[in-house]
C-alpha cells in the first residue's frame, strides 16, 4: 500500500482538506492509497482559477502552448514506471492493459500538439468583391471534464489534449474509484510549474459538492465519459446557462458474423476485445449475432479462446484478465447471468465468480458465454463485464434491423469477406464506429456515438474542433476609383 496522501491540484498548488478517502485495489481488496477530497471552497477556487487562467492561456502563442504540452509529455515519460505502477494498484489491470492506458495520455498530448498546427481558418468568397469574409476559431473557454473509472489516463488524455492545444482551460474530475494516477499527473504538473490554473484536478466522491461544477455559469463546455443515464442527469443539472457538451455515453455494441468469414478467426478477435479490461469497455461486444451455418464452430472457438485466460498476479500460459473494478458491480454481473439463465439462456462456459482457490483475493469473474434470444434483458442494456451473449441468425432474418434495435449507437462490428455486405452494413448500421473484420481504435480516428450514446467526438481533428467557437469577421475593402 502507498502511504502517500494525494491532493487536489488547483491554481498550480496541491491542496488538501480534512476529508480523506481510501482507494481499494480490486485485485487484492486492500487499500492501495488515499486522497483528500474537494470541498465547496476548493470547487469554487478551481472555477475561479480556470476562468482567470483562460484570459492568459487563450492568448498564449501557439508555439508556447505546444512547448508546454511537450514539456508535460516528457515529464510524464520520465515518471512512466511510477505512474503505471500506481495505475495497476488502483485498477488491478494487467501490465499490458495499464501500459496502454498510460500510453494514451502522452500520445494524445503529442497528437493534438501536432493537429492544432494543421487546423486552418477559412476565407468566404464575397459576391460583390467589396468585402473580405474570414472565419476565425476562438477557444470556447473553461471546460469541465468528468472521467470514467475504467481507463483513467486514457480518458484524461482524450480531454487534456484538445483542451491544451485549443487554448481552453479545464477542471478535471476523475472517478472517485480510480483517482490516484490522475492525481499524480497533477503533482507532475506542479513539479514542472505548468501555467497556473490552466489544468485543475479535483478529487472526491460527494456528487452534491461536485454539482457546483455543473451549476456554475463559468464553464463554457461540459464533457463526460459515462452512462447515458448519467449524461442525461448532467445535462439537467447544468442547464443553468448555455453550455456546450461533448458526451461519450453508453454502448450496446452488436457483432454480425456472416457465413463467408472464418468463424474461428472472428471468435478470436471478438473474445479478445470482449475480455479486454474484463469487459469494462464502452465499445465491448455486447450482442453477438452469428449465422447458423457457422454458429457451432464460432461457439467452440470462442469457448476455447476464453479458456486460455488466467487470473491474478502470477504468470500463466495465456493472456491475463484483470478483476471487476467494484464488488457491487461484480454482484450485478452475476445476477444478470442468473436472470438470463432463468429466462431461457444456456450458459456454455463461465457464469460464476472465479473460485477463491484460484484467486484468493480480488473481484474476478469467469469469462462467460451464453446462448440466448435477442429479446432477453441481457441484450437490451450495456453489460460492462466479461459476458458474451451469442445469438444465431438465418438468411431470412433482417440482421441489420436486429443490430440497430437499441437506443445506443456507439460501436459495432461486422465480419464478412463480401464487399457488398460490408458496404451495406456501413450504410445502414446506426453506430458511430463500424469496424469490419477487426476491431480497431486510434487517436487519429473519431470516437463517439449516435442516438443515445452521446454528443460529439473524442480523438481526431473532429474532437479538437469542438473546443472552438467560430467567429465570422467581415472587412469592407477600400473604395476604388
Amino acid at each position: 500500500m502507498s502511504e502517500k496522501l494525494f491532493r487536489n491540484y488547483v491554481g498550480g498548488e496541491l491542496i488538501g482538506s480534512d476529508i480523506v478517502f481510501d482507494v481499494e485495489n480490486p485485485a487484492t481488496e486492500a487499500t492501495c492509497g488515499r486522497y483528500t477530497a474537494y470541498t465547496p471552497d476548493i470547487i469554487d477556487r478551481a472555477l475561479a482559477e480556470a476562468k482567470a487562467a483562460f484570459a492568459v492561456w487563450s492568448r498564449t502563442p501557439l508555439a508556447e502552448r505546444i512547448e508546454w504540452m511537450t514539456r508535460l509529455g516528457d515529464a510524464l515519460e520520465a515518471r512512466r514506471e511510477a505512474i503505471i505502477d500506481l495505475l495497476i494498484q488502483e485498477t488491478g489491470k494487467p501490465l499490458d492493459n495499464a501500459e496502454y492506458d498510460y500510453d494514451m495520455l502522452p500520445q494524445c498530448l503529442r497528437f493534438f500538439a501536432e493537429e492544432i498546427q494543421r487546423l486552418r481558418g477559412e476565407v468566404v468568397p464575397d459576391r460583390s468583391g467589396r468585402y473580405v469574409h474570414q472565419l476565425i476559431r476562438h477557444p470556447v473557454g473553461v471546460v469541465v471534464g468528468f472521467l470514467a473509472w475504467n481507463f483513467p489516463l486514457l480518458n484524461a488524455g482524450y480531454k487534456l489534449g484538445p483542451v491544451l492545444a485549443s487554448g481552453c482551460t479545464c477542471i478535471i474530475k476523475p472517478s472517485r474509484t480510480t483517482p490516484l494516477a490522475t492525481a499524480l499527473v497533477g503533482e507532475i504538473l506542479h513539479d514542472i510549474d505548468f501555467p497556473k490554473g490552466v489544468v485543475n484536478i479535483v478529487l472526491g466522491a460527494d456528487r452534491e459538492v461536485a454539482s457546483g461544477l455543473l451549476t456554475s455559469e463559468i464553464p463554457a463546455m461540459i464533457t463526460m465519459i459515462g452512462s447515458t443515464e448519467a449524461g442525461c442527469g448532467l445535462i439537467r443539472t447544468s442547464a443553468t446557462s448555455i453550455k456546450r457538451y461533448s458526451l461519450e455515453l453508453g454502448g450496446n455494441a452488436p457483432v454480425i458474423v456472416y457465413p463467408d468469414f472464418d468463424p474461428a478467426l472472428a471468435a478470436e478477435r471478438i473474445v479478445g476485445l470482449k475480455l479486454a479490461n474484463s469487459g469494462q469497455v464502452c465499445v465491448s461486444p455486447n450482442r453477438c449475432f452469428v449465422h447458423r451455418n457457422v454458429f457451432d464452430v464460432f461457439v467452440e472457438s470462442a469457448v476455447a479462446t476464453m479458456g486460455a485466460y488466467h487470473f491474478g498476479a502470477g504468470p500463466g500460459p495465456g493472456p491475463r484478465m484483470g478483476p471487476i473494478m467494484i464488488q457491487t458491480h461484480l454482484e450485478e454481473l452475476l445476477e444478470k447471468v442468473h436472470a438470463a439463465e432463468q429466462a431461457g439462456a444456456r450458459i456454455v462456459c463461465g457464469g460464476k465468480r472465479v473460485p477463491r482457490t484460484v484467486c484468493p483475493t480480488g473481484h474476478y469473474m469467469e469469462p462467460t458465454l451464453l446462448l440466448c434470444d435477442r429479446s432477453l434483458e441481457l441484450c437490451r442494456n450495456e453489460i460492462f463485464g466479461p459476458i458474451l451473449p451469442v445469438i444465431p441468425f438465418d438468411d431470412g432474418d433482417d440482421i441489420i434491423a436486429w443490430a440497430n434495435d437499441s437506443d445506443c449507437g456507439l460501436a459495432s462490428y461486422v465480419f464478412t469477406n463480401d464487399l457488398e455486405k460490408a458496404h451495406a452494413c456501413a450504410d445502414l448500421l446506426e453506430y458511430g464506429s463500424i469496424c469490419i473484420n477487426e476491431p480497431f481504435y486510434s487517436v487519429e480516428l473519431p470516437h463517439g456515438g449516435l442516438k443515445q450514446s452521446g454528443i460529439g467526438k473524442d480523438c481526431s481533428h473532429l474532437s479538437l474542433e469542438e473546443y472552438f467557437s467560430v467567429k465570422r469577421v467581415t472587412t469592407r475593402r477600400a473604395v476604388r476609383d
